[in-house]
């Protein structure tokens, strides 16, 4: 299942929205083993971004062929070898990845999904305890350059809500990621004693 309004610019004008690395460091990524999951990898921006701050596997899920290949040939120019690219329907189908199984995810500029917490679910599934999902969106503003439908745009107020409610703990609740993007981060709480003890 496509998500609506999710067309991509060129690369080269996408490429002019965003300060990857910059941008990763503020949405707490500090993981240099963990393996990553990014959901929509587009032509690959962060995905690039965080395999060359990890020593996991970065799993990179776009449902376009044309996106899957141009992750896959930028990261293969930057010599990477930890980045697997995945054409699936992530979206309808999950991601297909054990439960507890990765430290980060990435939720880029998706949230204007049918389902977003139906995809917050999925990255709190396969998130281990502590680890931490990345949200970023389009500030909803009508001067952006791209981005969805204000009909659909979600607010960060929205994107706290949806987090809180696949079961997040809000450890960044607003990141300003000028010019034209907000963030935050969730993490997926330790278990407490008692349900470690069961």
């Amino acid at each position: 299942m496509k998500v609506r309004d999710s067309g991509m610019p060129d690369e080269e004008m996408w490429a002019t929205f965003f300060d990857a690395d910059r941008i990763m460091t503020q949405l707490g990524f500090d993981a240099p083993t963990s393996d990553v999951v990014e959901f929509g990898c587009g032509y690959g921006t962060f995905t690039v971004a965080a395999a060359t701050r990890t020593r996991g596997t970065v799993f990179a899920f776009d449902i376009e062929p044309i996106m899957i290949e141009a992750t896959d040939r930028k990261a293969r120019a930057g010599g990477l070898s930890n980045v697997r690219c995945l054409l699936r329907d992530f979206v309808r189908d999950g991601t297909g990845l054990p439960d507890d199984s990765v430290g980060y995810a990435m939720a880029f500029n998706i949230l204007h999904a049918e389902n977003p917490v139906g995809l917050l679910h999925e990255a709190h599934r396969i998130l281990r305890p502590g680890g931490k999902v990345g949200i970023i969106h389009w500030n909803y503003d009508p001067a952006t350059p791209r981005g969805p439908d204000l009909s659909i745009r979600p607010r960060p107020e929205q994107c706290r809500v949806w987090a809180r409610e696949a079961g997040f703990d809000l450890a960044l609740p607003l990141i300003s990621l000028p010019p034209y993007h907000y963030g935050l981060v969730g993490t997926k709480p330790e278990p407490s004693n008692a349900t470690k003890s069961k």
